[in-house]
């Protein structure tokens, strides 16, 4: 194996891809200019054969589902062993998958509880900005009671009890960016 380019951004890997056209990308999923989900829909929209691997520090079940929807072929943590990464990047540039099973539990664990609407996210992302009920409420125009009941709603489906531990799981699982 060589390794024939080192992006430092989103952006930049998806130009060094077009210049080498490797075997197998190894991609992160955080990075600036452009996240790893824009770029692997980026490569893979000009090149539907394109094999490419995320290596990341995020695991959420909404980080993998965005992942392998945008054509990812593995999904490894940065963390792995180095046996594990080099078997995953041999396996992927045979054709098949690499996404280990503890990956695959959190995938359908998410799969399995109802997902919060776009308006609950909204409102979750104005209380992680630190917002009150009545300036939510401004923001989306909506009423303060309304904004009450998406909260309710989104406690529940989050099984949480609280805006801070709303925000916390949120993060966690990759649905809003703290």
């Amino acid at each position: 194996m060589m390794v024939v380019a080192q992006a430092t951004n989103g952006r930049e890997a998806v130009d060094l891809w077009r210049k080498h056209r490797p075997t197998v990308a190894l991609m992160d999923l955080r990075m600036p200019v452009l996240d790893g989900v824009a770029a692997i829909d980026e490569i893979r929209q000009e090149d539907e054969s394109a094999q490419i691997v995320v290596l990341t520090t995020y695991d959420s079940d909404n980080d993998i589902y965005r992942a392998i929807k945008a054509g990812t072929k593995g999904y490894l943590l940065k963390d792995a062993r180095r046996e594990e990464l080099l078997d995953c990047i041999r396996k992927v540039s045979r054709g098949t998958t690499c996404i280990p099973n503890e990956m695959m539990e959190k995938l359908i664990t998410g799969f399995q509880r109802e997902p919060l609407t776009e308006r609950e996210i909204e409102v979750l992302q104005l209380v992680a900005a630190g917002k009150s009920n009545k300036e939510i409420g401004l923001k989306l125009f909506i009423s303060e009671s309304t904004v009450k009941g998406h909260l309710h709603n989104l406690f529940s489906k989050l099984s949480v009890l609280s805006r801070t531990e709303a925000i916390s799981v949120a993060t966690r699982q990759g649905l809003i960016q703290a």
